[in-house]
């Protein structure tokens, strides 16, 4: 039984300790890759979909897109607020999509929601040897 009780009270502190650091941030994305291929027709070309899920009020920091990619956006489910270059800011709802030319500036990428998630399929086609696909904006 004491076992028990110091092993339910070790769970429990580190539920609070691990779940205080999350509270004191800002609420970010969260990006999963979901596909990646070469491009068998298009010789040094790759196409990788990633999917970004927001937590209500989550938003992805000012990024800059590699130098060639191209990207097509779709929002699967929530609604985006985002701004690309010096293009104007605009809110995205599911079943809606923009895209973004090679080495853009993704400067606002964010669920408009304060309470319910928001969910993005980015597809990319960029160089088979590019690296990094986002590089923050400094």
């Amino acid at each position: 039984m004491y076992a028990k009780s110091i092993i339910g009270a070790a769970c429990a502190a580190l539920a609070i300790t691990t779940a205080i650091p999350a509270a004191a941030h800002d609420p970010g994305d969260v990006v999963t890759p979901h596909f990646e291929r070469a491009i068998p027709n298009i010789l040094g070309k790759t196409l990788t979909a990633l999917i970004v899920d927001y937590p209500p009020g989550g938003a992805s920091i000012p990024h800059r897109h590699a130098d060639s990619s191209f990207i097509f956006a779709y929002v699967l489910s929530g609604e985006i607020e985002s701004k690309v270059n010096d293009g104007p800011t605009q809110i995205y709802r599911a079943g809606e999509s923009w895209h973004e030319p090679p080495a853009s500036n993704h400067l606002v990428s964010r669920n408009v929601s304060k309470t319910k998630p928001a969910r993005l399929l980015a597809v990319f086609v960029a160089d088979s040897d590019e690296k990094e696909l986002t590089t923050p904006l400094k």
